[in-house]
């Protein structure tokens, strides 16, 4: 059986109007047009609707019982198409994102707050994993965007903005190196270190320099958490090398995070999606939202320099 909107809508205005020129003034339409519908609905449903003559029309048996149901049916109809214009002009929908944690606990709460305020029909699924993890999961398309560190040489993924993130050594407040005025690669050496795990991009970019200058570093532990790598500086295991934008740094008031002036030692990150897929209308807006961030990035790293 097919229903059309159309028509259900002229049962229902003629049932509730108990008038077919009341009904096509309702429905805006001739009354002609309207008794076509009627009875292309009457032909669908293989029965007649209403009882009419000159004076009234009244609802046939099979049209009492038919009113209720396609009330309803037609009240979900409408629903659904408000929920798909919803959809389609970006005014709700869910953002897919996975994003590194450094990320994910610093500027995407922002972010996130600021975009509900336009959207508040967005919701936010998002995981804070490494950067490794998180290509995986938007290659698998368990998200819709990737917050990344590196530059992704997968040839799945697409990437949609870039930026950089400077990296700093993390030591107590009475630490030598808070007395330097500069630091280098080279200030690092002869100091036990507290480097997060391999597969971390901040871990991927800091052996890369330590190779080029030919230095081995004297790693004490390898933590996956940045907050646990800070806790290890506090309780004197060693220095760690983490983010500027990381805010566990600001955990630990007894310790200070000094940035490290050498190319090397920043960590470009991008913001990827599946090459080849069609993002929702809410994850399109909130990609606007995101861009002016990481061109923030590249232009704390430029007054840095």
């Amino acid at each position: 059986m097919d229903l059309n909107l159309r028509e259900i809508r002229a049962f229902i205005a003629v049932a509730e109007a108990g008038s077919f020129t009341r009904a096509a003034v309702r429905l805006h339409l001739s009354q002609p047009a309207l008794t076509v519908q009627i009875r292309r609905l009457e032909e669908t449903v293989g029965a007649r609707l209403f009882d009419r003559n000159s004076r009234n029309v009244a609802l046939t048996p099979v049209g009492r019982e038919l009113l209720p149901v396609l009330q309803r049916s037609l009240r979900e109809m409408e629903h659904v198409l408000l929920d798909a214009r919803a959809l389609s002009d970006g005014s709700t929908g869910t953002v897919r994102i996975a994003c590194l944690p450094s990320f994910a606990a610093s500027l995407l709460p922002d972010l996130v707050r600021d975009f509900r305020q336009d959207v508040p029909g967005a919701v936010f699924d998002i995981r804070d994993v490494v950067a490794n993890v998180v290509n995986g999961l938007v290659r698998l398309e368990e998200v819709d965007l990737g917050l990344t560190g590196g530059e992704p040489d997968d040839p799945s993924l697409e990437v949609l903005h870039a930026g950089e993130d400077r990296l700093c050594i993390v030591c107590p407040l009475d630490h030598p190196l808070n007395r330097k005025r500069r630091i280098t690669l080279e200030s690092l050496t002869g100091f036990p270190l507290v480097l997060t795990a391999s597969g971390t991009s901040v871990r991927a970019v800091v052996d890369a320099a330590f190779e080029q200058a030919a230095v081995a570093p004297d790693i004490t532990c390898e933590p996956t958490y940045m907050m646990t790598a800070v806790a290890m500086v506090r309780a004197g295991l060693g220095l760690t090398i983490l983010p500027g934008s990381a805010r566990e740094i600001l955990a630990e008031p007894s310790l200070i995070a000094l940035a490290i002036d050498d190319a090397r030692f920043v960590r470009p990150i991008a913001l990827v999606k599946k090459r080849g897929r069609t993002l929702p209308p809410v994850t399109e807006a909130f990609v606007a939202a995101i861009a002016p961030a990481l061109e923030g990035t590249k232009r704390m790293k430029d007054r840095g320099s």
